[in-house]
């Protein structure tokens, strides 16, 4: 028996009421006479995140969110996916079995997210078809590849088509769309949008039927500047450990609520809205519901007592109840080593003007700017006193590519980092003042199956994350202090970014304009095409 006030997120009341369980649901929910001071919610679902970037296997994910409150989660393994295919949407179904959490997952709908970059492996209709016959499949996973959308893509139409069959719900991503071309994209069936920038994109898609994530991750924390502008759901999209241990959903709930959203309806975003949504048995205290509470002590400071899974108590006050016992992976690294030549970019001028990836501050969308280098030895320089530093991306599953560029914003002094975390086909991503620290720092992350690398005067620091290349088997704790040790080295060698790895990691993702990198050149993502790197 659960005791204390209960807020029921259908009605929107308070009232102090006591709980019964069994075999893992509500049995009787009844009001009862008595005063309590602490507040009992349905658990919290985040409806939009994938695990992948918390750099923690699902289960270490789980060790960490949990004694947040966090009961739930609707994850889209499409950065696992980019790498391993349906082998590796099948290692985060059986790592997360072993632990508590509710991991939902979406099936991928973008792997590669586009044809303008080499991934690990193809998920086509046919597989995107089997995938959502999975009970364990709520939804199509976020369709990043808009214009295939609007340019009526045979297999990107096939695969909602099977979304509808299967009568599951339509993940979007449709930075800035407007217009005539979001009606288009509404209009195929995608419900969800979790790229909103603006207030004026948040009012325009609600106005057009589709539901709305604000999203508060470790990169981009839009949740203060579009909360005004109204919401459907609060969710994190991609989050660092560090970032974790300080907080996950209860953290939105109440930074959100500081920016001035009313605690009920803040909890509804992160409950009943969801798993109304994605037709989960959960998100509301009633009857016949799974028994996934969260007791805190009271609805503003949100601070979590205890926590509740199917029935059981599975964390109280910060510690978890359950143990924890990662899976282990293979190798997914296919590249041979690097030398200075594979980042030099050529030139037979004394000069010449190039295309610049701007780097915005606490957002996923760059912008495009222009600078006139020089040449030395046939090969264009970076001019460090203006911070445009060298990028490339290295293709790491067996066609030895690497396409370079120039970017401005990491402010880098010397040295190299370098990471295989990198949106969404998790190619290699380097940004150095020189070819040869970029060469070596590539070579000891491809020594380390993968991670993040920093190197600086021949010395190097590192983060393995051997699952993937993406994840780690080490607790978030581990973790969170060798990436701080590694963000320390970084800001060190000059980075003013906050988040330097994790803004690194987006410097890939062509589907989020302007201007973006992979391993085939240099991408205009509003143009959706490539670009000369030498105007």
């Amino acid at each position: 028996m659960i005791k204390g006030n209960l807020l029921n997120v259908f009605t929107g009341e308070i009232y102090p009421a006591e709980i019964s369980t069994e075999n893992g649901l509500i049995k009787c929910v009844k009001p009862v006479q008595e005063n309590f001071k602490d507040v009992i919610l349905p658990g919290f679902i985040d409806a939009h995140i994938h695990i992948e970037s918390s750099m923690l296997s699902p289960s270490r994910f789980a060790e960490v969110v949990v004694p947040h409150g966090t009961t739930s989660v609707v994850s889209d393994p499409h950065e696992i996916a980019n790498v391993m295919g349906t082998r590796g949407i099948e290692y985060m179904i059986k790592d997360a079995a072993s632990v508590p959490l509710n991991v939902y997952l979406t099936a991928s709908s973008c792997v590669p997210a586009t044809p303008f970059e080499t991934s690990g492996s193809v998920i086509d209709a046919q597989e995107v078809d089997k995938l959502l016959d999975r009970d364990d499949m709520v939804a199509l996973g976020e369709i990043m590849n808009f214009p295939g959308v609007l340019a009526d893509d045979e297999e990107v139409l096939a695969k909602i088509a099977s979304a509808k069959r299967h009568r599951k719900p339509i993940d979007g991503h449709a930075p800035l769309l407007s217009g005539e071309a979001l009606c288009k994209y509404i209009a195929a069936g995608i419900s969800t949008d979790h790229e909103c920038t603006t207030r004026e994109e948040v009012i325009e898609k609600r106005k057009l039927g589709m539901k709305v994530m604000l999203r508060q991750g470790s990169s981009a924390r839009n949740l203060e500047d579009l909360i005004i502008a109204g919401g459907d759901f609060i969710v994190s999209d991609d989050k660092h450990p560090e970032d974790l241990i300080k907080g996950h959903v209860d953290l939105m709930l109440r930074e959100a609520i500081d920016y001035g959203l009313d605690p009920v309806e803040a909890v509804k975003m992160v409950t009943i809205n969801p798993a109304t949504h994605y037709n989960l048995n959960n998100g509301l205290i009633a009857p016949g519901r799974v028994a996934d509470l969260v007791v805190v002590d009271d609805l503003e400071k949100l601070n979590v007592r205890e926590v509740y899974i199917k029935g059981e108590l599975i964390a109280r006050d910060n510690k978890i109840l359950f143990s924890v016992k990662p899976l282990e992976l293979e190798s997914t690294f296919k590249l041979n080593p690097k030398t200075s030549a594979d980042f030099e970019i050529p030139s037979k001028n004394r000069e010449e003007t190039v295309r610049v990836i701007q780097v915005i501050e606490g957002q996923l969308i760059t912008g495009e700017s222009e600078a006139i280098l020089g040449v030395d030895e046939g090969s264009i320089q970076p001019d460090l006193e203006e911070d445009i530093l060298k990028i490339a991306v290295v293709e790491r599953y067996g066609h030895d590519r690497v396409s370079n560029g120039f970017i401005h914003g990491f402010r880098l002094e010397d040295g190299a980092i370098a990471t295989s975390v990198a949106h969404d086909s998790h190619n290699i991503v380097v940004v150095s003042t020189n070819t040869e620290d970029m060469a070596c720092a590539v070579n000891r992350l491809v020594e380390n199956n993968g991670g993040l690398v920093a190197t600086s005067g021949g010395k190097f620091n590192s983060l393995k994350l051997p699952i993937a290349g993406l994840m780690s088997s080490e607790s978030a704790s581990d973790v969170s202090v060798k990436l701080k040790v590694l963000q320390g080295k970084v800001k060190e060698m000059g980075c003013k970014l906050n988040s330097p790895f994790m803004t690194l990691s987006f410097m890939a993702l062509l589907v989020i304009p302007k201007l973006k990198i992979s391993d085939m050149g240099l991408f205009d993502g509003e143009k959706f095409q490539f670009v000369d790197v030498i105007k």
